[in-house]
């Protein structure tokens, strides 16, 4: 038997590497308050009223906490528009962003 000419044909698919995500972290300070802290929590990440609490009093005690993990253009945004929702009321509240390991 032989072959007339058939070839066989082999799809490739592109490898897609999905995006690097990344932190947004709630830094300490001691001047916000406490409500303000977890109004924005709330607001900006949806996150309960417990939930932003928990955010809120970890950073308060360990200086620093992952408040969540988004791709980085959403990761960004959201700690840029929480640092703003506290400069816009004269407190230094600051999120920053980092990558996730």
């Amino acid at each position: 038997m032989s072959d007339t000419g058939t070839k066989r044909r082999v799809k490739t698919r592109p490898k897609v590497e999905r995006p690097r995500l990344h932190k947004v972290i709630l830094i300490n300070d001691d001047f916000t308050p406490r409500d303000f802290v977890v109004t924005v929590l709330k607001g900006e990440f949806r996150l309960s009223e417990d939930q932003a609490y928990r955010v809120m009093i970890t950073a308060h005690r360990r200086g620093a906490c992952v408040v969540a993990v988004f791709p980085k253009d959403v990761a960004e945004t959201k700690a840029t528009r929480a640092t703003d929702a506290g400069r816009s009321q004269g407190y230094p509240l600051r999120f920053e962003t980092e990558p996730e390991e």
